[in-house]
């Protein structure tokens, strides 16, 4: 089986230090890297890009219309689709989407990543929810990663925790805000078919994890089951 580590990281937007974001990502080193707030604007791709060059990653683009989320992946992995999707928001609202990358592992096995990135507002997390669920209900082994602006309690959140179909795979800790996390805000959910590799620790030091962004990273060691 092949193994593969999953990670979700909101980057504010590089608002803070993403030299300090890019140093992050590359102490965890991830294979696949759902991300959210990266700059989203029409002619700020090439700050993502330059981003995925810092982290040492591989960058599909074209995520305009995705709301600031995208996915890198690492140079192990073969991407084999991406697409990024635009979700219906009332204006002024911040613009909110979500970003789907499938890829093949050198063994052959194949993995859908789902980055997500929702509402401030209880009954829009929910409408985004469903139809994100929907679009991605056949798309085999999957993990689905982002930040949900809200924790187990709350009625998206429920929508996704359904064992059958997904489940919480990354770590009880709470990743916001970065500088004192109390909320537990980042989180990777993952299909029944992946199995949860015991957690590995990543030495960052708090002040880099503050300077960084307003959120921490969260991230998962999975068993892909070969093609």
């Amino acid at each position: 089986m092949g193994v593969v580590r999953v990670a979700s990281y909101n980057t504010r937007d590089f608002l803070d230090d993403h030299h300090l974001a890019a140093r992050v990502v590359r102490a965890i080193d991830p294979d696949v890297l759902c991300l959210q707030e990266v700059p989203r604007r029409l002619f700020d791709a090439w700050r993502t890009a330059r981003f995925a060059r810092a982290c040492g990653m591989r960058w599909s683009g074209r995520h305009r219309g995705s709301g600031g989320t995208t996915v890198f992946t690492s140079r192990a992995l073969r991407v084999l689709a991406s697409d990024h999707t635009r979700l219906p928001v009332r204006w002024p609202d911040r613009t909110r989407g979500y970003a789907v990358v499938r890829v093949a592992l050198e063994d052959g096995a194949e993995l859908t990543a789902v980055s997500v990135h929702l509402s401030l507002k209880p009954g829009e997390r929910v409408a985004h929810t469903e139809r994100i669920l929907g679009r991605i209900a056949a798309s085999g082994p999957l993990v689905l990663a982002g930040d949900l602006n809200e924790d187990d309690s709350g009625a998206a959140w429920k929508l996704i925790d359904v064992p059958d179909r997904l489940r919480l795979v990354s770590p009880a800790v709470p990743t916001f805000p970065a500088g004192r996390p109390r909320r537990r805000l980042d989180v990777v959910f993952a299909s029944p078919g992946l199995r949860v590799l015991p957690h590995r620790e990543v030495a960052v030091p708090d002040e880099v994890w503050a300077r960084a962004s307003d959120h921490r990273a969260t991230w998962v060691d999975l068993e892909v089951p070969p093609a």
